[in-house]
């Protein structure tokens, strides 16, 4: 009898490596789900809404990927979407030019993002430790910012960043939704076609190999970390602009969402795989699951164990290939 054990083996591959697939499936099916048991989830408003969170979300989604592509983790990405809202709102309410406060938020994002990648990079400390530190600071500067008191009354030059559309005959775009498209195209490009974005993934599969070849390893950590600094301060801009306002509260908790999300599309969480479509699938179920939680009126309590849940059960998908490999070599 034919030993069948490769077999079953290679099979078990082929259904992990298809998790993009298995991913998009059941998006597909939560979607049907919810619009059979919430009359109010296909509609336009709702999904107007849907689309428009979902994009500074997705956006957020991008950076961490890069960073857990590496076999990091940036902790800091909540605080720092509230900080690059709050410097950009203070700058408008100084009287100061919509373009200036976001290139000023801009750049308190990829501050952040610099600092990660520095103590990351040059001093070899975990990612983990290092970006629990800088989400803490982060949090502490928005208080002292803003006293603890929301910026209100931004104008609708910045706001249209959030709530605006783009015309197109009869085609209405919302704008968060074209910067999404510009973003991932721009990611996309950076991952695929350079060689910077072939250097990001060796790093996260054999950081040793590109040692050798004489590659700027700690260099590379302060790019990837300062890239998702500067991700997740758009998707901070885009998240403020929506509200109308900048909260020194923002974006509390959404580190779960969105590691969850970069896991659950294929960033792997040591082997440096993933596709950004994987990884915009992997926001898109995460994001309707919340809006589903929230249409059939689960505590939200309950709604964040369940996203927790779902994060356990994506690092032990992903953990399943690499055991697999070091069982049958």
């Amino acid at each position: 009898m034919k030993d069948t054990g490769p077999r079953r083996i290679r099979g078990v591959r082929r259904i992990l490596n298809a998790r993009e697939g298995v991913v998009l499936l059941l998006f597909f099916l939560l979607a049907l789900f919810l619009s059979v048991r919430t009359p109010t989830f296909l509609s336009a408003q709702n999904l107007s809404n849907v689309a428009r969170s979902f994009s500074w979300i997705a956006v957020v989604v991008l950076g961490e990927s890069v960073v857990i592509l590496t076999g990091g983790i940036d902790l800091s990405v909540g605080a720092t979407m509230a900080l690059a809202g709050l410097i950009a709102a203070l700058v408008l309410q100084g009287g100061h030019p919509v373009c200036l406060a976001v290139l000023a938020g801009l750049a308190a994002g990829m501050g952040v993002g610099y600092v990660n990648g520095t103590l990351v990079g040059r001093l070899d400390l975990p990612s983990y430790i290092v970006t629990l530190g800088t989400m803490s600071v982060a949090r502490g500067i928005i208080f002292v910012l803003s006293r603890g008191w929301p910026v209100r009354n931004l104008p609708y030059t910045f706001r249209v960043l959030g709530q605006g559309y783009i015309y197109l005959n009869a085609l209405m775009i919302p704008v968060p939704v074209l910067i999404l498209l510009v973003l991932t195209l721009a990611s996309a490009v950076l991952l695929n076609m350079t060689l910077l974005g072939r250097y990001i993934r060796l790093l996260g599969r054999s950081a040793p190999a590109l040692h050798v070849s004489g590659i700027d390893i700690g260099g590379l950590k302060q790019f990837v970390y300062t890239f998702s600094g500067f991700m997740a301060a758009a998707g901070g801009l885009m998240m403020t602009a929506r509200l109308g306002v900048a909260a020194p509260t923002a974006a509390v908790g959404y580190e779960i969402d969105i590691i969850a999300a970069a896991i659950l599309g294929g960033g792997g969480l040591t082997t440096g795989k993933g596709t950004i479509w994987g990884v915009l699938i992997g926001a898109g179920l995460l994001h309707i699951l919340r809006n589903g939680l929230v249409l059939m009126g689960v505590h939200p309590y309950w709604q964040t164990g369940i996203v927790g849940a779902m994060l356990l059960a994506a690092i032990l998908v992903d953990s399943l290939p690499l055991k697999t490999r070091e069982q049958h070599g």
